[in-house]
């Protein structure tokens, strides 16, 4: 007689499946708080993607996986994170990088901003000085710099404090001599201002002068070291002599000094 299997009772069966259904509800709780903190993370990462010539810092969803451009909602951060033209730059080991501390993106950023200000902060013509001196500002504005990145910037304000000094003092020379030149026309005129011209020619018309003949000196002076005058400094003129006239403190050839007369009692 084949000898026949007992079935399993209702208890084995039901241990079984809580022992199943546990198993399951472990695993997913693992996986949920495992997709939890991959998306933390992605939401402190930071990349940077090029779009359109653009140079565009992204920030992770919350999720584990994908990125969205960086827009804060304070001022100052959006103008530091708006896109950025790259102007043919090569930004690719930039592209593979990705930072989980904002000031890790900002010690990033700073050697293409010192590329793109370079030198037109030095430059003369005023459109790429102003493009110059707007990456200047953006990289001013990265809080996260190291202690040299900040010398760095500092000694380029510099620079561009001293170029713009001088195109300020150039400006000031030519407006100085505008007006002057109007107030001459106007002295020059009969008009109700003639005489409120000449009082402004006189009163400020030698400083101006002094002013612009100190302003030109010193231009032609720039990138002559160790020069101890400018270069057009001009001499004063010898104080002319009137004929018949004698310099002060000199007597005239064959003149006798009679000393003060003594009138008689």
């Amino acid at each position: 007689m084949n000898s026949m299997t007992n079935p399993p009772g209702f208890g084995r069966r039901a241990a079984s499946a809580f022992t199943r259904l546990l198993v399951f509800l472990l695993v997913l709780g693992l996986g949920g708080a495992v997709a939890f903190l991959l998306s933390q993370l992605n939401a402190r990462t930071f990349s940077l993607a090029q779009e359109n010539g653009q140079l565009v810092v992204m920030k992770g969803r919350m999720l584990p996986m994908g990125a969205l451009p960086y827009r804060p909602g304070d001022a100052r951060q959006a103008d530091a994170y708006a896109p950025l033209s790259v102007e043919g730059q090569d930004v690719s080991g930039l592209l593979t990088q990705k930072f989980t501390e904002r000031d890790e993106l900002d010690r990033a950023l700073f050697p293409l901003l010192e590329r793109l200000a370079g030198s037109k902060v030095l430059s003369d013509d005023p459109a790429l000085l102003d493009k110059g001196l707007y990456y200047l500002r953006r990289a001013e504005l990265l809080s996260g710099l190291t202690d040299e990145q900040r010398r760095s910037l500092a000694a380029m304000k510099a620079d561009v404090a001293f170029f713009q000094a001088k195109q300020k003092l150039e400006e000031a020379r030519r407006g100085v001599s505008e007006a002057m030149n109007q107030l001459k026309l106007a002295a020059e005129s009969r008009n109700r201002n003639t005489h409120l011209a000449n009082q402004f020619l006189s009163t400020v018309g030698p400083a101006a002068q002094a002013l612009e003949q100190a302003l030109r000196a010193a231009e032609a002076s720039l990138g002559e070291p160790g020069a101890g005058t400018p270069a057009n400094t001009r001499q004063e003129p010898a104080p002319t002599r009137t004929p018949g006239t004698t310099p002060e403190g000199q007597t005239t050839p064959g003149a006798t000094d009679t000393g003060p007369t003594e009138t008689g009692r």
